[in-house]
């Protein structure tokens, strides 16, 4: 992989990254007078990102399930991928969840954050408010993502099971979809100098524990995935190959591996993903369905990220991250951002918010998280794309077995 390629792939990132750095010096160098007239131009960023959730989160939902080309997809296939999905996801879960109560990444940060917060209620109750609102208008309210993220999904089916006669409505989500895309990259634009703002005013508040909690997280974090690909990943194939083929199927996913890490691209590994899903003896037409759905549907470093921030967030704010209905909820967002919520476009974004909302935090905690997400973007895609070629292989089995 060129330099100029890997600059092409991770320079957006990166500018984000510098613009988040030097908003932490400012807030650690100048007064708090000084930084507060930057105060307004992180606001006016959040507040670009805020406004446009809502029909976001709608449109490209409802497009994506309304134009399903095929409904009947391939039964075995189908139903076995969702199931090696769904199950790498939780272990990616609660792997990193193991690993966050063991080694605290966040401990001793002293930032305690408590603007919002709202009071823990009962696991019945969380599930409810979860799923549901009382009101349609309510569903607009973007603390209520996850009540419009199940709407969308049955509106979008409607209109997919109306057939040809609904094609112009299919076409408007589509292209509404598309737009609203495309107004989200003109916001990120203004990024660079929206998060150098609130980090600014951030750091001058909190002060400089919060840089070395970033770092603590993202070296927890790479050693994390190290310990899960070379752990899980031999497991995995040694449920299909045996432990004499394990080595020489793991030399097959050092090319994936290499093109995750330098296009940052799940879709771009797809190629060399399919290739090394044949020299290892995947069967043709399944590895042909996995790959391409798993490039978009199976984020097992996503999932792991989104347990970190969870866990990252329930410090910073001074609440308990240990009771069963936290933990239960926390697979659960950790397991739909991996599966579900990475198959539409914008998905990280609408998963970060989806945590925030849940958990009834302030809406100002979303680019707290949101730059972990960063910072552990080149590790995340690399577990997210080489972990479809293990899953793919178990699917391949099952399926030639039943």
């Amino acid at each position: 992989m060129s330099f100029m390629k890997i600059w092409k792939n991770y320079r957006f990132s990166l500018f984000l990254l510098i613009a988040i750095f030097l908003g932490m010096i400012c807030g650690s160098a100048f007064s708090t007078k000084t930084v507060s007239y930057l105060v307004p131009f992180g606001q006016v960023f959040m507040n670009m990102l805020f406004t446009i959730v809502v029909p976001l989160v709608f449109f490209t939902i409802a497009s994506s399930i309304a134009n399903m080309s095929n409904r009947k997809r391939l039964g075995k296939i189908f139903g076995n991928m969702l199931l090696i999905f769904g199950i790498t996801s939780f272990i990616a879960c609660l792997f990193m969840l193991i690993g966050v109560f063991i080694v605290n990444p966040v401990s001793n940060a002293n930032i305690v954050l408590t603007e919002g917060v709202k009071e823990e209620v009962d696991l019945a109750t969380s599930v409810v408010n979860m799923f549901t609102v009382g009101e349609f208008q309510d569903l607009l309210n973007k603390s209520h993502m996850f009540p419009l993220i199940i709407f969308s999904i049955l509106f979008g089916l409607s209109v997919n099971l109306i057939g040809e006669e609904a094609a112009p409505l299919k076409k408007i989500l589509n292209v509404c979809s598309k737009a609203f895309m495309k107004f989200i990259h003109l916001i990120m634009y203004y990024a660079p100098i929206g998060l150098f703002a609130y980090f600014a005013s951030l750091t001058n508040q909190y002060g400089p524990s919060l840089i070395g909690s970033y770092a603590k997280c993202m070296i927890f974090y790479l050693v994390m995935s190290l310990l899960y690909y070379f752990f899980f990943y031999p497991l995995y194939i040694s449920f299909v190959k045996g432990k004499k083929g394990v080595r020489s199927s793991l030399k097959k996913l050092l090319l994936p591996t290499v093109t995750a890490l330098g296009t940052c691209s799940s879709l771009a590994t797809l190629p060399v993903n399919l290739q090394a899903s044949e020299e290892l003896g995947v069967a043709k037409d399944v590895g042909e369905v996995t790959l391409p759905i798993g490039a978009t549907m199976h984020m097992e470093g996503s999932s792991m990220a989104s347990i970190l921030k969870i866990a990252f967030l329930f410090s910073i704010f001074g609440k308990s991250f240990s009771s069963p209905g936290t933990i239960l909820i926390a697979i659960l967002i950790a397991v739909l951002s991996g599966v579900v919520m990475s198959g539409i476009p914008g998905g990280g974004l609408i998963g970060e918010l989806l945590i925030v909302t849940l958990y009834d935090f302030p809406l100002t905690a979303f680019p707290i998280i949101a730059t972990i997400g960063w910072l552990v973007d080149a590790p995340a895609t690399a577990l997210n794309a080489v972990g479809d070629i293990p899953s793919t292989m178990m699917i391949s089995k099952l399926v030639d077995r039943s």
